[in-house]
């Protein structure tokens, strides 16, 4: 029950009465007063949740009493009552701050039930900026967004390992935010004017890859026809952030240690040794140590890089920050849309709160975007929200199953189950092939084969055809 206080300003005992014994029983705590000035008064002395006032009062009129009262605290819940209601006497009260005009005789529930809405529509207030002054504390941490006792500790080890020049290696799966963890690093660190250049450690051939790192000299193999700087000359005096260390080829792994270690380079081709002072940050979302252990990685380059290690928590280990990062999206694609989207519905709220999100935060931030970009009224609502985080929170739960007394064609249900995961994933993924096919532990050229089979569509024509449903429906409702 509501502990909220209310403050009662009326001349009339009856009436204070009344209106005292419908509060408290109703689970207000209620204080008094009698004129307009003892109501300021009490206002400037005490917290009030909201404050019910009579309009015709001695000495200080109601609409002075509510200007007072709201000058003093913007966000006070005040409702105005009086039995001489006129149409234009309620506008002004409305734009005064009233929340309310009740004219008299008033029911009790319906009165209850307006105060109700007006406090709720305040605690939302009060949430939503309080969690606008959280993510404007944590600006210094780029888009990290958290405030679980995990993530707390994420931000003060980031605080205390940026000043320094050591190696970090982040660890966390796919769509933690391994990136905007270095990003944090290098923001907070004295290299904060100097470049952040991430390098996509596993996209390239090894021959293409070391001369991207470490650039090459003109003809130093068939096509090199000019001179090129790699990319530890460009990030001189900066940061280079190593996404995906795990995947780079082990041929590449040797010289990428020496560099390290020396701080020293030659361009492939030449015999010139470049110095740099160059901070390396890598991230991974694979088991190094057990790469090691399997000859796919270099002992010595995962102890060089795992001077300090950053472990990210997965989503479904710290759904305590789900709400913070809901009003972070929300506002930054309202933002990017011109959209007047303020927040999720309570019904929404609760879906993402017990959804597992495989693909983390990445994921949750597609969802998010793709409601804003579909609102229509400053809440997201349920049907807004994809069909795969509305009806499966357990994403890796399958329910106990009873084969009914015809049976089953157990091919065609575990065609259909299949079919249904591996379009969970692709929009878990925001449609990216390679990474549903990582959380699935699958190829991607085998994913692509059972996506073919399954003829299952790509995001955009899925929620193409999604959008068109949606449509048809709205049209048959008017029709």
């Amino acid at each position: 029950m509501s502990q909220e206080q209310v403050l009662v300003v009326d001349d009339e005992e009856v009436m204070r009465d009344v209106l005292g014994r419908v509060l408290s029983q109703a689970g207000y705590e209620v204080t008094f007063a009698e004129t307009g000035p003892l109501a300021v008064e009490m206002a400037r002395k005490n917290t009030f949740a909201a404050a019910i006032v009579d309009v015709m009062l001695p000495e200080m009129g109601g609409l002075e009493v509510l200007e007072e009262l709201k000058r003093h605290d913007p966000e006070l819940v005040v409702l105005m009552i009086t039995a001489f209601a006129s149409m234009e006497m309620a506008i002004d009260a409305i734009k005064k701050g009233a929340f309310y005009f009740v004219p008299k005789p008033f029911d009790n529930q319906q009165l209850l039930h307006i105060l109700a809405s007006g406090l709720l529509q305040r605690r939302l207030a009060d949430e939503n900026r309080q969690l606008r002054t959280a993510l404007r504390d944590q600006s210094r941490f780029m888009e990290l967004v958290g405030k679980s006792q995990r993530m707390l500790q994420v931000f003060q080890l980031i605080s205390q390992v940026a000043p320094s020049r050591s190696t970090i290696l982040v660890a966390g799966e796919s769509g933690t935010g391994k990136e905007l963890v270095a990003k944090a690093i290098h923001q907070n660190s004295p290299r904060r004017d100097k470049p952040f250049i991430v390098v996509n450690s596993g996209s390239l051939p090894h021959e293409l890859l070391e001369s991207n790192l470490f650039g090459h000299v003109k003809g130093a193999f068939t096509g090199a026809v000019y001179a090129k700087k790699g990319l530890f000359e460009l990030a001189d005096k900066g940061t280079l952030f190593f996404d995906e260390i795990g995947n780079i080829p082990i041929e590449t792994q040797a010289k990428l240690l020496r560099v390290m270690q020396e701080r020293e380079f030659m361009r492939l081709g030449g015999v010139d040794i470049i110095k740099v002072d160059v901070r390396v940050v890598a991230a991974t979302n694979v088991d190094l140590r057990r790469a090691v252990d399997e000859g796919r990685f270099r002992e010595d380059l995962f102890y060089r890089l795992n001077v300090i290690a950053v472990q990210l928590p997965p989503l479904r280990q710290r759904k305590e920050d789900i709400p913070a990062l809901v009003q972070h999206f929300v506002d930054k694609y309202a933002r990017e849309n011109g959209k007047a989207v303020e927040n999720v519905t309570p019904e929404v709220m609760q879906v993402l709160m017990d959804y597992d999100w495989p693909g983390n935060v990445r994921e949750l931030e597609n969802v998010i975007e793709r409601g804003v970009v579909l609102a229509t009224g400053p809440l997201i609502d349920r049907e807004l929200v994809p069909e795969s985080v509305r009806t499966n929170p357990g994403f890796f739960q399958i329910p106990p199953v009873s084969v009914p007394p015809e049976g089953i064609n157990l091919r065609e249900v575990i065609a259909s189950f299949e079919r249904r995961i591996i379009e969970s994933t692709l929009d878990a993924t925001g449609g990216v092939q390679k990474d549903a096919a990582r959380l699935l532990g699958l190829k991607p050229t085998t994913l692509n084969e059972m996506i073919k089979r399954h003829s299952i569509p790509l995001a955009r024509d899925r929620e193409r055809r999604a959008l068109a449903g949606r449509e048809e429906t709205a049209l048959a409702k008017n029709s």
